[in-house]
């Protein structure tokens, strides 16, 4: 192709063309004009890239992995440049750069940027801005996918911290309809067991402390084997019926409770009294159970609201801090409890707010608590402090672990490094956690040696400002 063919189209070129005619005519007697086949690998991630290529035609996208799954991060076409920018610091992509249709382009090596910098300035200007743009485009991507990666976790955990609850609510309510039916057959039945005011005023009694307390007992198996077998045999020695065993072994009756009742009642009428106690405190038991297990859905629920902000507009304000952490920690103590691992909080509530956004915020803690659950040994411990220091709120989230190797300390907060098995993450936690606290004026520091690592956070405080509720 002859020069000036190649400067025509470079002026019509959508990204440089309208830089100055002489520049476009340096570009086009130094660049090299090269053509690739579709399927080519014009760079690949694990690859220092060389090239500039102003595209001329054709198509070309750079895919990345996301643990086994190829993803498509960005593409171009003809009219767009990608490869090495001038004043770019880029050595290795995030990802394979492969030909989808063939393209033709004009290109550069890495060593003759200095020389296009110093012979064209318009289009090194046009290319500066080229690559702020696709720096925000990958960061925008990076954060969007790593808030995907982040909500299947989430989403995950929530469904298994949430079936417990909902099954054992949905069992408990089938149970409760024949609980209720048999409590109503035993009262009618002592109804009628004619019971004189003093017998009635006793079991009434015993009846009340047993219900009251009804939410205190919590017998191991075979400390309940054992109470079954010790009232089974207190029945049978005074003649009451050893069908509800089983049922008053449950129950919070003690032995001077039982004393009373036998005194009071006559061996039929004791059964009797003994079988709707029994019957009551089943009934009783299930819509305990109930609530107690529609107030973790409810709690759960509720910590998923505080720790995305769904219901607020996400616009900056009074960040509170505590009520992030203390909202991540629960919606991560199912993985921590299946791990064996404890989480403990040590936070003030009078701790001043950040300015912020809460979510983002929000996001940094569950990477920081998520990497310390994976890194602490069979229980072990993650511990999660907060402090007002001078000019900060300063929290810190510290595990047990083996610690990070010397080696690679400083690639920790690099785009797309991890440790973890492929399918298991990103490499993209940290990145995220150092760019939205610096976004937040924040910093991020690590301090670890073997079985103690801390991640620190500094973000600056909003004195005499205190977080909506």
């Amino acid at each position: 192709m002859q020069t000036e063919e190649l400067v025509e189209r470079l002026a019509s070129h959508r990204t440089i063309g309208r830089a100055p005619r002489e520049e476009l005519t340096w570009i086009a007697t130094h660049g090299t004009l090269r053509q690739f086949q579709a399927g080519e690998v014009v760079s690949r991630q694990s690859e220092v890239v060389d090239g500039l290529y102003i595209l001329l035609s054709g198509h070309m996208c750079i895919y990345t992995y996301r643990g086994t799954v190829r993803r498509r991060l960005m593409e171009w076409h003809g009219g767009d440049v990608t490869g090495i920018l001038p004043y770019s610091r880029l050595l290795t992509p995030p990802g394979d750069t492969i030909v989808e249709e063939a393209v033709e382009a004009v290109a550069f090596s890495r060593k003759d940027l200095p020389a296009m910098i110093r012979n064209c300035y318009e289009v090194t200007a046009i290319l500066v801005h080229v690559m702020t743009d696709r720096a925000r485009q990958f960061t925008s991507t990076d954060l969007r996918d790593e808030k995907m990666i982040s909500l299947g976790k989430l989403a995950a955990g929530l469904a298994h911290e949430l079936n417990n609850p909902a099954s054992a609510a949905m069992r408990d309510a089938k149970s409760l309809a024949s609980a209720l039916t048999a409590a109503e057959d035993a009262t009618r039945t002592l109804g009628a067991a004619g019971l004189t005011e003093a017998q009635r005023a006793e079991l009434d009694e015993v009846h009340r402390v047993c219900m009251n307390a009804m939410t205190q007992r919590s017998l191991s198996g075979i400390a309940l084997a054992d109470r079954e077998e010790a009232i089974t045999d207190w029945l049978r020695a005074h003649g009451a019926n050893t069908e509800d065993a089983e049922e008053l072994a449950r129950t919070p009756l003690t032995d001077e409770d039982l004393r009373r009742l036998s005194l009071a009642l006559q061996k039929t009428s004791l059964s009797m009294a003994l079988h709707w106690i029994a019957a009551g405190f089943a009934a009783r038991a299930l819509a305990v159970e109930i609530e107690r297990a529609t107030t973790r859905i409810h709690a759960l629920v509720t910590a998923v609201k505080g720790f995305t902000h769904m219901d607020r507009a996400p616009d900056q304000g009074p960040v509170d801090v505590p009520a992030g952490l203390t909202d991540t920690a629960a919606l991560l103590d199912g993985k921590a409890r299946t791990r064996s691992v404890t989480i403990a909080l040590n936070i003030p509530p009078d701790l001043p707010s950040v300015r912020g956004l809460s979510a983002e915020i929000n996001q940094v803690w569950m990477n920081l608590i998520d990497n310390a659950i994976d890194a602490a040994p069979v229980n072990g411990h993650v511990t999660v402090t907060a402090t007002h220091e001078g000019p900060d709120v300063v929290v810190r989230v510290v595990d047990d672990g083996p610690g990070i190797p010397f080696d690679i300390r400083e690639s920790i907060f690099d785009p797309f490094f991890t440790t973890k098995s492929i399918g298991e993450g990103t490499g993209l936690g940290l990145d995220i956690a150092r760019r939205v606290v610096t976004w937040h004026n924040g910093e991020i520091a690590v301090d670890t040696k073997p079985g103690w690592t801390e991640f620190r956070v500094s973000l600056p405080a909003m004195e005499g400002k205190t977080a909506p509720s």
